[in-house]
C-alpha cells in the first residue's frame, strides 16, 4: 500500500491518501478480535442448542468478507453519494419495520426479525446509520435559514422510527435511536425549551416504559436488587471477569461460555475477560474509544454541517451501542441485550454496522476545501 504515489488518480488511489488509515486500522482490529472471540465463545453455545458446533463460526466468517466488502465499498463514497445511500436505505428500513409487526416471527413476546431469502434480518440494526445520516441532512437544510422546516422533518421521522421501534418492543434501540437525534439536534442549534421538552419526554418515557412493559420492569428491578429475580447470567458474567484477573486463563480455557445463553452475543465481553483478561478488555475499549475520538477529531474543522453532524451520529452510535453493551456484561446498567459492535455474533448487525462505519469513513475523508455537502 505504502508505494501507492501521492500522485496516484484512481478511485483507490485517492481512497488511500483520503482515508483515515488509523481509525481503519482500529476497526480492523476490532473485527479481527471479533473474529477470535467467536471461535472461542459459539461452539459450545451451538452444541447446547442441538446445532453442529461450529454453526455460528460458518456463519460469521461466511459474512465477515461481505461486511469488509462492504465497509470499504461505502468509505469510497463522496458525501452525497453517502446521503442518497441513506435516503434509499432508510425508505427500505422502516418498510422493514412496518413489515416485521406482521410478518416478523415472534421470539421472547418480540417481533423483531423478518426473514428474507432463508436469512434472519433485524431492520433495526440497519434504520440507525441511515436514520443518522438523513436527520444530519434535514438538519443541515434548516440551518440555512431558507426556510426549510428540516427539523420537524427530521423529528416526525424520529417520531415514527421510535413508534415502530417500541411496538416490537425494542426499547434498547429506540433509546440508542434517541440518542443520535437529540444528539444530534443539539449540535445543529436546539432551542432551549425543546431541550426541556426532551428531558422531560426522555423521563417520562423511562417512567412509562417500566410500567408499562414487563421485561424492562423485571430488569431494572433485578439491576437495582439482583435478589428480586433470575440474575443468572449477569452473575455468571460477573464470575468470568473474576475468573480471568489480569491476564486471563487463555484462550479456549474459559468456562462460563459453557453456562451462559448469549455468550457469543450479548455476553461475548464476559468470555473475552476470562480467557483474555482485563488487560486485553482495556485493549478493546480502548479502540473503540480511539475510533470514536479519532472520528471526532477529523470533523473538527469540517465546514459542512451536513458532514459534521452525520459524522457525529455514526459515531456516536457506534461509541453508544458499545458502551451498552460493556456497561450490561458488567452490571453497570440494566441488562440489555444489544450486540457489541463487530464482536459479537449476529449478521445483522455485523452488516448494518459495516456501512454505518463505512459512511463514517467516507464522511471523515480529507477534502479539498472541506466542504463536502456535495
Amino acid at each position: 500500500m505504502s508505494a501507492l504515489s501521492r500522485t496516484d488518480t484512481s478511485a483507490f488511489g485517492r481512497w488511500w491518501w483520503t482515508i483515515d488509515r488509523w481509525s481503519l486500522a482500529a476497526i480492523g482490529l476490532i473485527i479481527g478480535f471479533g473474529a477470535l472471540m467467536t471461535l472461542a465463545a459459539s461452539p459450545p453455545v451451538a452444541e447446547r442448542i442441538g446445532l453442529d458446533q461450529f454453526y455460528f463460526v460458518r456463519r460469521h466468517f461466511a459474512l465477515l468478507p461481505v461486511g469488509i466488502t462492504l465497509l470499504i465499498g461505502v468509505s469510497l463514497l463522496a458525501p452525497q453519494q453517502v446521503r442518497r445511500l441513506a435516503v434509499l436505505g432508510l425508505l427500505i428500513s422502516i418498510a422493514m419495520l412496518v413489515a416485521v409487526l406482521f410478518v416478523g416471527g415472534e421470539i421472547k413476546g418480540a417481533r423483531r426479525w423478518i426473514n428474507l431469502a432463508g436469512f434472519s434480518l433485524q431492520p433495526s440494526e440497519f434504520v440507525k446509520p441511515f436514520f443518522a445520516v438523513v436527520a444530519a441532512w434535514m438538519f443541515a437544510e434548516w440551518r440555512k435559514g431558507e426556510g426549510f422546516p428540516g427539523h420537524l422533518v427530521a423529528l416526525a421521522m424520529y417520531g415514527l422510527i421510535a413508534g415502530l421501534l417500541l411496538l416490537q418492543p425494542d426499547l434498547g434501540q429506540a433509546v440508542v435511536v434517541s440518542a443520535i437525534f437529540f444528539g444530534q439536534f443539539f449540535l445543529a442549534g436546539m432551542p432551549i425549551i425543546w431541550i426541556v421538552g426532551a428531558i422531560v419526554l426522555g423521563v417520562t418515557g423511562l417512567i412509562g416504559a417500566y410500567f408499562t412493559l414487563d421485561h424492562v420492569a423485571s430488569r431494572i428491578d433485578r439491576f437495582l436488587d439482583p435478589g428480586s429475580g433470575d440474575s443468572y447470567q449477569v452473575d455468571r458474567s460477573l464470575e468470568a471477569f473474576m475468573n480471568g484477573g489480569l491476564f486471563g486463563r487463555g484462550p479456549g480455557e474459559g468456562t462460563v461460555k459453557a453456562y451462559i445463553p448469549d455468550a457469543h452475543a450479548d455476553f461475548i465481553f464476559a468470555v473475552a475477560g476470562e480467557e483474555l483478561g482485563l488487560l486485553a478488555c482495556l485493549l478493546v475499549v480502548t479502540l473503540f474509544t480511539f475510533v470514536v475520538l479519532r472520528g471526532f477529531a477529523r470533523v473538527l474543522g469540517e465546514q459542512s454541517l451536513y458532514v459534521m453532524l452525520a459524522a457525529a451520529g455514526l459515531l456516536a452510535q457506534f461509541g453508544v451501542q458499545a458502551l451498552i453493551n460493556m456497561g450490561s456484561t458488567l452490571h453497570l446498567i440494566p441488562t440489555k441485550g444489544m450486540t457489541l459492535p463487530f464482536v459479537s455474533y449476529g449478521g445483522s448487525s455485523l452488516l448494518a454496522l459495516s456501512v454505518g462505519m463505512g459512511m463514517a469513513l467516507a464522511l471523515t475523508r480529507r477534502r479539498v476545501g472541506r466542504g463536502g455537502s456535495r
